[in-house]
């Protein structure tokens, strides 16, 4: 049974299907990354280094959101994509309905957690003076205690729509929830005088209404779409957790690590002083934008190769890898130029503390360098995933965090003092990337000798 985006898999020119599908996903992440660098912005026009530091001591909590909707929202979309190119619709229900309301549970559980012991960890994470604890603390109860579910349904939501080719539908959502976040921002913080925590409010309804409107969108195409928010579809049958979990495990992994690892970044910076962390809360704010557009490129041509994966087009998934690559690569030197090139007045936006600024400015021309290590990094992992690959990506999500920059972390701060802490970034990258090619190579010929097969079996 075919779906309503099945043409955009099948038979749209491969340049096009994969615009169709990345070029939205790209829009909503950096728009997600824009009112994400609203809260910093705004916060920062208080100008106070404390504020500012508050907000990136809880970003590592705050992004292990993205882990728990990647684990079921990539995880799910490669299983949907891969049963509907199999032409198995009911199926792709099942696994919507199950990451959907597994996801759900899980943010929940994940908000209670971090509310019970958000006193304790804060301090660890970077909070070492009394009033970025205050105002960590106040972040961290509305963004994570009360915001759990609103976020993580939004992520994984927009996967599971992205999945059956409804991507603009899935930035539309997220670019609303994005500007709404950036009209309630200064209302809450300057109108109504909150200040951080008029920030956090301003964040988790954003989420919400984002989260809403996926929701009514997948209820109002009952019929149309395989996704479903029907409980009685939930299943852990016919392999569904199995699928799900072992494919969706790397970019948990991922996110996961990356969260370790920021905590640790913060733990590191935040022993020298607020400016120190309010700089690399910058500098990783504005990286992000790059962060976001690689990724975004990835997650939306996911679909598509997975569809063509399995289907047996070996010779249209192969194109879609290729002009996907060569896009990604294409991004991240531009973001490389631009970042480097741009660094100080960039930073100076955010803050008029003078030496927040001397930091931020510093340490986004060491950051910037993962543009070009992040991008085809991302899209080895994308590939692996998208073709049902378990081990692979799963060791090359843990070499891009955690296994090495935190030990390069300790070593290099030892060694050449604050600013070597931020170079382990993108050596840890490179290094990542160096053996993410050399697992992937071979694999790639393996799918093109499987393309080769393919036309001499036709002829």
């Amino acid at each position: 049974m075919k779906t309503e985006k099945s043409e955009l898999f099948e038979t749209v020119p491969v340049g096009r299907a994969v615009l169709a599908l990345a070029l939205p996903t790209v829009i909503g992440q950096v728009i997600t990354v824009i009112y994400n660098m609203a809260d910093t912005y705004f916060i920062g026009q208080l100008g106070d280094p404390a504020e500012v530091a508050a907000v990136q001591v809880a970003m590592p909590l705050f992004i292990f959101f993205n882990a728990i909707a990647n684990l079921f929202g990539i995880g799910g979309a490669s299983l949907i994509s891969r049963s509907l190119g199999d032409g198995d619709r009911e199926r792709a229900r099942r696994a919507s309905a199950f990451c959907i309301w597994t996801a759900a549970g899980a943010a929940v559980l994940y908000g209670v957690v971090i509310g019970a012991l958000r006193s304790v960890m804060l301090p660890v994470l970077g909070a070492t003076t009394k009033e970025s604890f205050g105002f960590a603390k106040e972040y961290v109860f509305w963004t994570i205690t009360v915001g759990a579910l609103p976020t993580v349904m939004n992520n994984t939501l927009a996967h599971m729509i992205r999945a059956e080719g409804y991507s603009s539908v899935a930035s539309v959502g997220v670019a609303a929830g994005g500007i709404l976040n950036m009209i309630l921002d200064p209302i809450f913080i300057f109108g109504l005088g909150m200040g951080v925590a008029g920030a956090a409010i301003a964040t988790m309804l954003s989420n919400l209404a984002t989260a809403v409107f996926f929701a009514f969108f997948i209820f109002s195409h009952r019929g149309r779409m395989s996704a479903t928010l029907d409980p009685r579809a939930y299943t852990t049958g016919d392999r569904i957790p199995f699928e799900v979990l072992t494919v969706g495990l790397p970019s948990f992994a991922s996110s996961s690590l990356a969260s370790i690892s920021n905590m640790m970044l913060n733990h590191l910076i935040g022993s020298y002083s607020d400016e120190a962390t309010a700089g690399i809360g910058i500098a990783k704010k504005i990286d992000m934008l790059a962060f976001a557009i690689a990724q975004g490129m990835t997650q939306g041509s996911l679909p598509l190769i997975g569809y063509n994966f399995t289907s047996g087009n070996r010779k249209r998934m192969n194109k879609a890898i290729k002009t996907t690559m060569t896009m990604c690569f294409c991004v991240a030197v531009a973001g490389a130029v631009w970042l480097l090139t741009c660094a100080a007045p960039m930073a100076r936006l955010f803050i008029k503390s003078e030496k927040t600024v001397e930091y931020g400015t510093n340490f986004l021309r060491i950051i910037a360098l993962t543009c070009i290590t992040t991008a085809p990094g991302f899209m080895i992992i994308t590939i692996f995933q998208a073709t049902g690959k378990r081990v692979q990506p799963l060791i090359l999500s843990f070499l891009r965090k955690g296994i090495v920059d935190i030990p390069l972390m300790l070593l290099f701060e030892r060694l050449f003092g604050i600013y070597g802490i931020v170079w382990a970034i993108p050596l840890a990258d490179a290094a990542a990337l160096a053996v993410s090619l050399i697992v992937f190579l071979p694999y790639y010929r393996q799918l093109k000798r499987s393309e080769t097969d393919a036309a001499a079996e036709e002829t």
